[in-house]
């Protein structure tokens, strides 16, 4: 059997050869200075010399590395940096890199700091003190009293924690600027390197990717670290568990499984906590438990912690301690990529037209878009033919009548918001800040914002490549003055009523 170490180093081989053929004496005078460490799940660990390395590797030669990566394994790849004076292996003969003092950034030390709480790779995960790192973790010497006085014996797990999906993975999700921060957060927060937050706290719509990050979080830990002791739980599974140990007088075995007995702790979907007094209070006291020995904790939601509703306040502030990462809706090129990946991982070929029309059809979310994929490939096997373009088109205009709306394009809602304001259609994407041209714009990004459900960068790109903070203002401008602007109010329905009948 191979081994999956030397299949990553073979792959990672491949990828430097490749990349050391554009210049090999300057390549090898920089990747002096650099040493492999791993590639797992898309995830490619470096070591570097000092941080001056550090920056010339990252903007001369990664992008370039890591396409050959993607090329060859299909991952979406991640780069873990260590800045390491003493390289035992660097990848090319030793070169003379400038000295540079490195700022602390350095993701594995050989010494854990005071008062580290956590185990060897054999027991607990093991986090840096104050969540500014995510080092290696140290003996079970360094745990502090009572970390685990009520653990008399770690378990040694052989398979992944329940309810985990197996194919979700840090390699099979698809990265792009509309989920980049949360999936850099959470290899971070499973160990993968870069700065822990602690907690995470992911947002994001239905059917986004947050699952998704949380999975793949509990296959990373429990593949670095198998005795690190991961409990994945719904807000929904954490009340049944707590009212069942209430009912039934074992609130101390609840306690001991959730508090000493637990390295990582991943709750999904937190927002059904709401109105929950009692168990508000009793994940409150578990979360300050965690916290104080500086445990794991990621937890998700589809509202930003401060859009809670019910939540008690003191809760929502912690969920706002660590960081706060949001996933908006994918872009059209990162949905594209998603469905390529998509029929990759079901086994099945699929062409290039069809990734795009699936991809523009659907908008939504990504769990739909997998759904509509397996769909067509199920249908395409009943009936012996070729999910093609015309395949496709037929079926989701016979199967998925819920999608006739999503037809309509950015170009649509921008010709007849131009048609209704009597603009010419370069206006909206001109740099123009007449005070109607400007009304006009915001009412076709509200328009498209709302109808077609793209992601604010989308909608920039569409607008003459303005920024996504520039829509969401626009956006936000006039759901306000809807409510409070008759004439506002007039135009929107007006147009809307126009929209509907195209």
């Amino acid at each position: 059997m191979t081994n999956p170490k030397d299949e990553a180093r073979a792959v990672f081989g491949r990828a430097v050869e490749h990349t050391r053929v554009l210049s090999p004496a300057t390549f090898d005078q920089w990747f002096g200075g650099v040493q492999f460490d791993d590639l797992t799940d898309g995830v490619l660990s470096l070591r570097v010399q000092n941080e001056f390395v550090l920056e010339w590797v990252k903007s001369n030669f990664l992008p370039t590395l890591t396409d050959k990566i993607r090329e060859l394994t299909g991952w979406s790849v991640q780069v873990a940096w260590t800045v390491d004076q003493n390289l035992d292996a660097p990848i090319a003969s030793r070169a003379q890199i400038p000295p540079v003092r490195p700022r602390p950034i350095v993701v594995r030390p050989s010494t854990p700091p005071s008062g580290f709480s956590g185990l060897t790779s054999g027991g607990p995960l093991g986090m840096t003190s104050g969540g500014t790192g995510d080092d290696a973790a140290p003996s079970s010497a360094h745990l502090t009293s009572g970390a685990t006085a009520s653990v008399p014996n770690v378990r040694r797990v052989a398979t992944p924690p329940d309810d985990i999906n197996p194919k979700h993975t840090f390699g099979s999700f698809v990265v792009g600027p509309s989920n980049q921060l949360a999936h850099a957060a959470a290899i971070a927060a499973a160990g993968g390197g870069g700065r822990r937050y602690n907690p995470l706290f992911i947002c994001g719509g239905t059917g986004l990717g947050k699952t998704h990050l949380m999975h793949a979080i509990a296959h990373r830990v429990h593949g670095e670290r198998p005795g690190a002791r991961i409990i994945y739980v719904s807000a929904e599974r954490f009340t049944n568990d707590f009212i069942t140990a209430i009912q039934h007088h074992r609130m101390d075995e609840f306690r001991g499984r959730y508090r000493s007995s637990c390295d990582v702790l991943l709750v999904d979907d937190i927002q059904f906590l709401a109105g929950r007094e009692q168990t508000q209070e009793e994940f409150f006291h578990t979360f300050n438990a965690l916290h104080s020995v500086d445990r794991q904790i990621i937890v998700t939601s589809d509202k930003y912690p401060q859009n809670l509703e019910r939540m008690e306040e003191r809760l929502v502030s912690r969920f706002s301690w660590g960081l706060v990462a949001d996933i908006q809706m994918p872009e059209l090129e990162t949905r594209v990529a998603i469905v390529r990946n998509k029929a990759a991982l079901e086994g099945f070929a699929l062409d290039d037209d069809v990734a795009l029309y699936l991809a523009q059809m659907i908008r939504s979310n990504v769990r739909e878009l997998e759904g509509t994929l397996i769909r067509l490939a199920a249908k395409s096997s009943l009936t012996n033919r070729p999910v093609d373009l015309a395949f496709a088109r037929a079926e989701i205009a016979a199967t998925t009548p819920f999608l006739r709306g999503a037809t309509m394009s950015v170009e649509d809602i921008q010709r007849a918001v131009c048609h209704h304001f009597h603009l010419r259609s370069i206006d909206l994407t001109s740099k123009d800040r007449h005070k109607s041209v400007a009304f006009a714009r915001h009412v076709a990004m509200y328009l498209c914002k709302q109808r077609l459900k793209v992601s604010f960068p989308e909608i920039g790109r569409a607008f003459g490549n303005r920024d996504h903070t520039t829509v969401m203002s626009a956006v936000r401008k006039i759901e306000a003055q809807r409510d409070t602007d008759p004439q506002v109010r007039a135009h929107l329905e007006a147009l809307e009523r126009r929209l509907a009948d195209e």
